[in-house]
C-alpha cells in the first residue's frame, strides 16, 4: 500500500511537470523540450528505430567510461560551454523573451 501511494505521488508529480512544460509556464524547459524533439526528429529521419536503439545502447555504455577516463579534461570544457550557453540565453532573454507580452496565468487549485 505504501509503495502504491509513493508511486501515485511520483506519477502525479511527473504529470504536473509535463503540464507546466506543455502550458509554457517554464519557458526554458519548454524551449529545451522543443529543441530536443526537433533533434530527435532529425536523427530519427536518418535511421530506423532499431539502428537508433543500437546507437543509444552503445552510447549509454561507452560515454560514462570515457567520462571517467577523461574527467579532468571534460569538466573545464563543460564549464566553459555552460557559461557561454548562459550568456547567450541572457542575450536571447533580453532581446526576445522579455518583449513577449504575457498575461497572468490562472493557478489551479491543489488538493
Amino acid at each position: 500500500m505504501e509503495f502504491a501511494q509513493a508511486l501515485r505521488f511520483e506519477i502525479n508529480r511527473a504529470f504536473a511537470v509535463l503540464r507546466d512544460i506543455a502550458s509554457g509556464r517554464d519557458l526554458k524547459k519548454f524551449l529545451s523540450v522543443i529543441a530536443g524533439l526537433w533533434v530527435l526528429s532529425i536523427v530519427g529521419s536518418w535511421c530506423n528505430f532499431l539502428t537508433l536503439f543500437y546507437i543509444v545502447f552503445v552510447l549509454l555504455h561507452t560515454v560514462p567510461v570515457l567520462y571517467e577516463k577523461y574527467e579532468d579534461k571534460v569538466d573545464p570544457f563543460a564549464e566553459k560551454a555552460m557559461h557561454e550557453i548562459k550568456k547567450q540565453y541572457a542575450v536571447f532573454d533580453a532581446k526576445v523573451l522579455s518583449k513577449i507580452p504575457r498575461g497572468p496565468l490562472k493557478e489551479k487549485k491543489k488538493d
